[in-house]
């Protein structure tokens, strides 16, 4: 009897283990499957020219600042003309008082974004207020936060983890410190998904975000929690398209500095869905 109990299980496994393979083949008088029918051959994606450096903007990028000057920049308080010092190919904030914060003529969606910044090297203070600005990923009005990815010196100054360079300020710790001595010149490679939103204002999607800090992940396809608060909890406020700022933050510490700055536009193309 034993024997017998062990090849009807023997056989009752072989039956399941065929079952999901007998499962796969194709019905009886159908074509059986052929390479050519997982391969797409349109839409042809567009030809990008990249950089001839790393970091050069590629042939398809809008160039924001090539270190010329600020045609592609207003005042984020009254979009008056941009009133940052450009020389030597660098862009520097301009701290006299009443000037502020300084975005995009044009406003964007989903893109991705190349920026340097650089901590002046006799910077002074600590925590918070040694090398405080921001790039502001979409600036969604005058009396709007925007959404903060913070620049710091943090070299080798402590402050709160979510406010250090590479967070997204007061809520993405960011996963590595790869900061610079200031003095030395930082870069961040961005990919912005923007929120979207329904008919009656509310939230559709969140917003995503992935940030390269000196060419280190530090923030992986981040779910944003919403507008960048100093004080309380993040939240949402629909729009549409939104400019990038950069932020004056107005402490007693140096001025910092900016260059190569360009864009690409990657809003979804509905033509590059699989048919």
């Amino acid at each position: 009897m034993r024997i017998d109990s062990l090849k009807l299980l023997a056989l009752a496994s072989s039956m399941a283990l065929g079952l999901p393979l007998m499962a796969q083949q194709p019905a009886t008088g159908a074509p059986a499957p052929k390479h050519q029918d997982t391969e797409v051959y349109e839409p042809v994606p567009p030809i990008v020219t990249p950089g001839a450096t790393v970091g050069a903007p590629p042939s398809d990028a809008i160039v924001l600042f090539d270190g010329r000057n600020l045609d592609e920049w207003v005042s984020a308080q009254d979009h008056t003309p941009a009133k940052w010092i450009v020389a030597d190919g660098i862009l520097t904030v301009n701290k006299e008082k009443g000037v502020g914060n300084i975005e995009t003529k044009r406003s964007f969606k989903d893109y991705q974004l190349h920026i340097e910044w650089r901590i002046p090297s006799n910077i002074e203070g600590s925590d918070q207020a040694r090398g405080n600005s921001g790039v502001f990923l979409a600036s969604t009005g005058p009396g709007d936060a925007g959404y903060e990815l913070q620049v710091l010196d943090n070299y080798n100054n402590k402050t709160y983890v979510n406010g250090q360079a590479g967070s997204i300020y007061k809520q993405a710790i960011p996963l590595a410190n790869p900061a610079r001595k200031p003095g030395e010149w930082q870069s961040y490679d961005v990919v912005w998904t923007a929120p979207r939103f329904n008919s009656d204002g509310s939230l559709k999607t969140p917003a995503y975000v992935t940030v390269f800090f000196n060419g280190v992940v530090v923030q992986n396809h981040f779910q944003v929690q919403g507008q960048t608060l100093y004080i309380g909890k993040p939240f949402y406020k629909a729009y549409d398209k939104a400019p990038i700022k950069l932020q004056a933050h107005g402490d007693k510490s140096e001025p910092l500095s900016f260059r190569n700055i360009w864009v690409r536009d990657l809003t979804f193309d509905p033509s590059y869905t699989l048919k």
